[in-house]
């Protein structure tokens, strides 16, 4: 059997990753070996293993490497003790190949670690492009440690084989976070006020905003700015879900939690609410703010409104559901959402087609995974696109 490590180090990327994982488990001729990691065994961050386990899906490692605080050195120290469990993971579960997903640095951790022990890493969502935020370092890296790629759109794939990996090794799969929205049963408005206790009548807008790492000492002012924006539309019931465990991420949350105390009733909070209650608040929202990149990825699939604020998602593929407000400025974002709640926005997404797949990635990349020659990818050589004459 081909033992295939999955390694999950955010809620949000276990949700994207959740079928591929159901898919090898489900396969007989497959071994999962799911390693979890980072924010999923934090308390501050709702212990979200718990919902795998829930899942029913085996954990094969545990791995601590998220130190509680967010800044430059204890994320610096997090890297460090992510290859150092990571590696212990490693020499005892000895996969054939590692799957890791995105851009953080619990995934970058995972590929470093990998190199030494010559286990083919196989990445999902390279080649894409995020400038504000220190991801854009550690993807490139990690596409470098890869040996086989999954990518969500044409372009990124070209980018990744303009970074000199090997065109068959290159896979334009789509976006696997899509696979959810064609397959689960997603909850309706009336459920969803019932289990998390929102207002049945009032429109709902979901924010998520999450730390441009690239800039120095701004996400304080940046989310003052956002909330103060969100309070012109007292109309709208603000549901915020947690940050990413970033640097300056806690004071983003500070500021939020209190917002929402002084709004009771008005606004709610979330750490993690989960795939299905997440995809389906997106399905039910009016519109959508922050600089997740569900908002670019997934929300266009539900023709939802998104304003994207700041440079955290700069150089992702786009669908017109985006409106894009570079600066992260009170006045800018309330004109914003003003924008994308109107009706002529709206109806100008009718019928949007969303650019990042169909649906069907997580079972084409299990059938790559399934049946990739090993032994012939871990020897990697650098591809020109244009060779120098010799």
């Amino acid at each position: 059997m081909r033992k295939i490590a999955v390694i999950t180090g955010t809620r949000a990327e276990y949700g994207l990753l959740y079928h591929i994982i159901k898919a090898i488990h489900e396969d007989p001729e497959l071994e999962l070996q799911l390693i979890v990691t980072g924010m999923h065994l934090s308390q501050d961050f709702g212990m979200t293993v718990n919902d795998i386990e829930k899942d029913n899906f085996p954990v094969a490692e545990k791995v601590e490497m998220l130190i509680s605080s967010d800044t430059e050195e204890t994320v610096s120290v997090s890297m460090g003790q992510g290859v150092m469990g990571l590696a212990k993971a490693y020499a005892r579960l000895r996969p054939d190949i590692i799957v890791l997903l995105g851009d953080r640095f619990e995934i970058h951790s995972a590929a470093s670690a990998a190199a030494p022990f010559r286990i083919p890493v196989a990445h999902i969502h390279g080649g894409e492009l995020t400038r504000g935020a220190m991801d854009e370092l550690f993807r490139h890296s990690i596409t470098k440690l890869s040996h086989l790629h999954f990518a969500s759109t044409q372009a990124y794939a070209d980018r990744i084989k303009q970074m000199g990996e090997q065109p068959e090794n290159v896979f334009v799969t789509g976006a696997p976070g899509l696979d959810s929205i064609k397959k689960l049963q997603l909850l309706n408005k009336e459920q969803l006020a019932s289990e998390l206790g929102l207002p049945v009548n009032s429109d709902w807008g979901i924010v998520t905003f999450h730390p441009a790492t690239l800039e120095k000492e701004g996400a304080g002012r940046q989310i003052k700015e956002i909330l103060s924006a969100l309070d012109k539309f007292p109309e709208i019931h603000w549901i915020f879900t947690y940050p990413n465990a970033d640097t300056e991420s806690r004071t983003i949350i500070e500021n939020i939690k209190r917002y929402v105390e002084e709004r009771k009733g008005h606004a709610s909070l979330f750490v993690s609410l989960g795939q299905l209650r997440y995809l389906s608040i997106l399905k039910t929202a009016v519109v959508m703010a922050g600089n997740s990149s569900s908002g670019i990825i997934e929300a266009p699939s539900f023709e939802l409104p998104v304003v994207n604020i700041g440079s955290r998602q700069d150089g992702r593929i786009r669908a017109k559901n985006v409106i894009d407000v570079a600066e992260c400025n009170d006045d800018k974002i309330e004109i914003a959402v003003k924008e994308a709640l109107s009706g002529g926005f709206k109806e100008s997404l009718r019928g949007l087609e969303n650019p990042y797949g169909n649906g069907t990635a997580s079972s084409r990349i299990v059938e790559i995974l399934k049946n990739a020659p090993l032994s012939s990818i871990i020897k990697k050589h650098f591809h020109d696109t244009k060779p120098d004459k010799v």
